[in-house]
């Protein structure tokens, strides 16, 4: 069986870094998508790597808003991956929007109506797709080096999901949204332990304070040894993936790969 992996979107930032690392380090085919400007950001994920095969890297045109592209997408990998000789083997989810309300007052319904079709209905929507490909209790699973045992289906969460660790308040509608995608991992993750056994989790991820256009403003406040490239935390949050063991399914972990309570 071949084994591929996803990584949506990949346009900038941390799923950029994610297609390009994944590329260097393993030998799987690599499907990486975004929402505009497709052949750009191929050619941003395959700029200055050496010694990597173009072919192994498949770009899918793909919005989180837009269902149908999420279809369409989704019948592309079946195309391009019979589910006969292939098996989705590790799935990035990474879309992400960030409207920081400090108070109450600052929401705004259009802003936050998008923040939560971003940030959760978007996770949501591709695990309706994509998951099919997921292998099943019967799927013989054959890993490269620099993937997980298992497969793992990993969607970006956020620290301030946690309702355990809110302290402070504030961003309301990126709180909420992020939690709601702590319940998606576990629900989703239900659904593999029935579905896949201990062949397939679902974990979400919290990659620390990463120089990416979402954080940009919030540079200043951040000491500068906490602030990440996203080369950086996605060595690390791939270690965390590679390293989850049976206990350590439909969890929160951050980039240290220590657990973020609920």
């Amino acid at each position: 069986m071949q084994p591929w992996a996803l990584v949506t979107p990949a346009s900038r930032g941390i799923g950029l870094e994610f297609a390009r690392r994944l590329l260097q380090t393993t030998n799987i085919p690599i499907v990486a998508t975004a929402r505009k400007d497709v052949d750009q950001t191929a050619e941003n994920i395959l700029s200055g790597l050496d010694n990597v095969v173009e072919e192994r890297l498949k770009m899918y045109k793909l919005d989180v808003l837009d269902e149908q592209s999420i279809h369409d997408a989704a019948d592309q990998a079946a195309n391009d991956f019979p589910k006969k000789t292939s098996y989705l083997h590790l799935a990035l989810c990474l879309p992400g929007i960030l409207h920081p309300e400090k108070s109450p007052t600052q929401i705004d319904y259009d802003n936050a109506l998008v923040t939560f079709r971003t940030n959760t209905l978007g996770p949501m929507m591709l695990m309706k797709h994509f998951s099919p490909y997921l292998p099943r209790k019967g799927t013989p699973l054959d890993p490269s080096d620099g993937l997980p045992k298992q497969a793992v289906w990993a969607t970006m969460s956020a620290r301030v999901g946690s309702i355990t660790d809110n302290g402070l308040g504030g961003w309301y509608s990126y709180r909420a949204s992020k939690a709601g995608v702590n319940q998606l991992a576990k629900t989703f993750d239900n659904h593999l332990r029935t579905s896949a056994g201990e062949k397939a989790m679902s974990i979400a991820l919290h990659p620390g304070t990463v120089k990416t256009g979402l954080s940009k403003e919030f540079w200043g406040g951040v000491k500068e040894e906490k602030l990440f490239t996203p080369e950086f935390s996605v060595e690390k949050l791939m270690e965390v993936i590679c390293s989850r063991g049976q206990e350590d399914r439909g969890k929160c972990w951050d980039w240290k790969g220590e657990e973020i309570s609920p």
